[in-house]
């Protein structure tokens, strides 16, 4: 006799596609997050690696020099309460990158601008002293960078230190004729130069004057301007359209622009624009020089972080007191009593005296 069907059979059946699917759904979705996880892992290691390459792309542009190894242990006492001491040049190669800045047919480079910063301890206001490059010095034995020596020398021209032995040279003759250590030295070019205020966005400078140089093309109004790359290398380079012409009334116009640059720098939020604080970071890097202490992003953040502090609208900017060299007018000395009084609050980490700001020779600046 023939089973009459049941309803066990063709419902099971029925039932198990159903269940099929109901065992594929959560392998596919398994399969789903898998690949979700996969490119998350994908996107995180590409931003790894761009990040990374981003970082020694930069990290490789700057120029580190040994300051310790080339000067060695003849070198001023570092005293426990002297701050923080930092010799920042300004070169004027025209080489490379500078060759377009339409800045002079000069073989070589030199130091155009010198700048001695001292930052107290407390990292709260620093002092900015300028050394005219036309100053007569004594420049001290040095090592040139092909390992021949370059002999002890009077009367020579502080710029011209830099372009016959090197920072290291400028390093040593700082030192020896101020009797400061130098913790730091930072040098950059006009390329770089021009390239950090572009990225910036320019600089507003404000001027008592009208400014006219066709030496440096810079052209000014009395009143407020916001300059560009190039007009800013034109404002820290002029000298003819000031006071008499030399280098002691442009002086005066490198200490506005640095405290202008500072400021502006200061008060933009680079950390809330990545691409803003890459482009500042490229165009800086390319044309940098630095210590070995300071010869990488990471060391260049911290010790920004440390002058975080610092104010520049409350920096004091000095003159090295210098007067009128009696054999050559067209050179300057340092003055006495005052430089030596200035080197010693700089020495002992105090306050400046008044006295030690007054330079005989002014260029025919406003004092």
């Amino acid at each position: 006799m023939t089973q009459a069907p049941t309803e066990t059979g063709p419902s099971r059946s029925r039932r198990a596609p159903s269940r099929r699917r109901a065992a594929a759904a959560p392998r596919r979705r398994r399969r789903v997050w898998r690949w979700i996880a996969l490119g998350l892992v994908v996107l995180v290691l590409a931003a790894g690696g761009t990040g990374y390459w981003l970082y020694s792309d930069l990290n490789s542009n700057i120029k580190g020099v040994d300051i310790d190894r080339a000067l060695g242990d003849d070198r001023p006492e570092k005293l426990p309460t002297s701050g923080q001491n930092v010799l920042v040049l300004g070169s004027d190669s025209r080489a490379g990158a500078n060759a377009s800045l339409d800045t002079g047919k000069v073989a070589g480079a030199r130091s155009d601008t010198a700048l001695v910063i001292h930052i107290p301890e407390g990292r709260k206001k620093a002092v900015a002293v300028s050394i005219p490059r036309d100053t007569l010095v004594t420049r001290p034995e040095c090592a040139k960078a092909d390992g021949s020596t370059l002999p002890s020398a009077k009367r020579v021209m502080f710029n011209s230190v830099y372009s016959l032995a090197g920072p290291a040279c400028v390093v040593k003759t700082v030192e020896k004729m101020s009797g400061v250590r130098m913790d730091h030295y930072l040098e950059i070019d006009f390329a770089g130069f021009k390239n950090l205020v572009d990225a910036i966005g320019g600089v507003t400078v404000t001027v008592d004057q009208d400014i006219h140089d066709k030496s440096s093309g810079l052209d000014l109004s009395a009143g407020s301007h916001r300059l560009d790359g190039t007009q800013s290398l034109q404002f820290v380079r002029t000298r003819h359209g000031i006071g008499d012409g030399s280098d002691l009334g442009r002086i005066g116009l490198q200490q506005k622009f640095m405290i202008a640059l500072l400021s502006e720098i200061k008060k933009q939020d680079l950390l809330g624009s990545p691409a803003k604080a890459y482009k500042v970071a490229a165009g800086l890097t390319q044309s940098l020089t630095t210590d070995s202490g300071l010869s990488s992003l990471t060391k260049l953040a911290e010790f920004s972080r440390s002058m975080k502090g610092v104010d520049p609208a409350t920096m004091d900017t000095i003159m090295l007191p210098v007067q009128y060299d009696t054999q050559d007018p067209n050179r300057v000395v340092a003055a006495e009593p005052q430089s030596t009084q200035l080197w010693k609050a700089l020495r002992a980490d105090r306050t400046i005296p008044e006295s030690a700001k007054d330079s005989p020779a002014k260029g025919g600046r406003t004092p």
